[in-house]
C-alpha cells in the first residue's frame, strides 16, 4: 500500500522517514522493517538497506554519470549483480518512467522532473520491498509534480511495492495514499490515521470528486490546529 505522511513544518516527519533507514538514529522506541529492530545494535544495517529504497527531494544523482550508470550503480557495486541483468532491468525501469531516450545523457542535461524520474528509477532499481519517498515532488512546478503524481502510481500499480511518502500537499497526500497519517506539531505525534476510500486506479477527475473534497477538508482541519500550535512556539 501507499502510506503518505502529513503534518505542520518542524514536526519530524522527515526525521521520522530518515529514522526508518538509520540515517538517523532513533533516540527512543524500536524501528521494525521485515520483522527486524534496526533501533539493535546487533542489527546489520547494510542488509536492510538492500530491502529499502529512498528518493529525496533533491535529486542526489552523481553529475559525472549518464543516467544508466546512475541506475546500475548500486546493483552493481552494491548487491554484487551481474552488470548485463542490471542493465536490462535499468532499460526496463527507463521505459516505464518514460525515458528511454536519456540512458545515456547526463544530470545537467535533463529537467527537474526527468531527473526526479531518474532518482526513482534508481531506487527501484534494488526491487527495495519498501520505497521511503521524503518529498519527492516538492521541487517541481505544479504541472510537472501532477505528472509525476501520476507516473508513480501508475509504476506502483506495476510493483505493489510497500510506499511511505512524506509530503506537505493534501492534495499529494490524498491522491497518492491508501492512508493519511496526521502528525502533530513539535514534538511530532501521530494525531491521526484516516483511510482514503478512493478506488484504484487513481484518476486526476477524482480530485473534485465529493469523497475527496471532503476528506481534504477533514485533514485541513487538523493541518490547520498543528500549524497554530507550531506558529505559536515560534512566536
Amino acid at each position: 500500500e501507499v502510506v503518505c505522511v502529513i503534518g505542520p513544518s518542524g514536526s519530524g516527519k522527515s526525521t521520522f522517514l530518515r529514522c526508518l533507514n538509520k540515517l538517523e538514529e532513533a533516540t527512543a522506541g524500536e524501528v521494525l522493517i521485515e520483522g527486524v529492530d534496526i533501533t539493535d545494535p546487533k542489527t546489520d544495517i547494510n542488509l536492510v538497506r538492500l530491502e529499502v529504497g529512498m528518493v529525496f527531494q533533491r535529486f542526489n544523482l552523481f553529475p559525472h554519470m549518464t543516467v544508466l550508470d546512475n541506475i546500475c550503480l548500486a546493483p552493481i557495486q552494491v548487491r554484487q549483480e551481474q552488470k548485463d541483468q542490471v542493465v536490462a532491468r535499468a532499460t526496463g525501469l527507463l521505459q516505464k518512467v518514460g525515458l528511454s531516450d536519456k540512458a545515456e545523457a547526463y544530470p545537467a542535461q535533463l529537467s527537474g522532473g526527468q531527473q526526479q524520474r531518474v532518482a526513482i528509477a534508481r531506487a527501484l532499481a534494488n526491487d527495495p520491498e519498501v520505497l521511503l519517498m521524503d518529498e519527492p515532488f516538492g521541487a517541481l512546478d505544479a504541472q510537472t509534480r501532477m505528472v509525476m503524481q501520476e507516473l508513480l502510481l501508475n509504476v506502483w500499480d506495476e510493483s505493489h511495492k510497500t510506499i511511505l511518502f512524506v509530503t506537505h500537499d493534501i492534495d499529494e497526500a490524498i491522491f497518492m495514499g491508501d492512508r493519511v497519517y496526521i502528525m502533530t506539531a513539535r514534538p511530532g505525534r501521530l494525531k491521526a490515521e484516516l483511510k482514503v476510500p478512493l478506488p484504484r486506479p487513481r484518476t486526476p477527475e477524482m480530485k473534485t470528486s465529493r469523497m475527496f473534497v471532503e476528506l481534504k477538508e477533514e485533514i485541513l482541519a487538523l493541518i490547520r490546529e498543528e500549524s497554530w500550535k507550531a506558529a505559536s512556539m515560534i512566536g
